[in-house]
């Protein structure tokens, strides 16, 4: 932060009555603790989430996927003609 914006800051704190000078700081600390300590997330992430779902596929449901999904995606999805690999 520069020495301007910190300025700025301790002047109009200073500018307040004490009531309103305790306000701020209570606000400041409360912006600090959350800076020190972010609230955890409750969201996975989505290779976890993928791997507990195909964890509960049957291996014989794997073997039924084609060898060459990734080269003829379009194929499987579209209907467009197979390319040779």
């Amino acid at each position: 932060m520069s020495t301007e914006v910190v300025q700025t800051i301790f002047e109009k704190v200073c500018a307040l009555p004490q009531s309103k000078q305790a306000e701020v700081l209570e606000f400041v600390e409360r912006l600090a603790a959350q800076e020190e300590a972010p609230a955890p997330s409750r969201e996975r992430p989505i290779w976890e989430v993928i791997a507990e779902i195909s964890s509960e596929v049957p291996e014989e449901e794997w073997a039924k996927l084609p060898s060459d999904g990734s080269l003829n995606v379009d194929h499987y999805l579209y209907g467009a003609p197979k390319k040779s690999s």
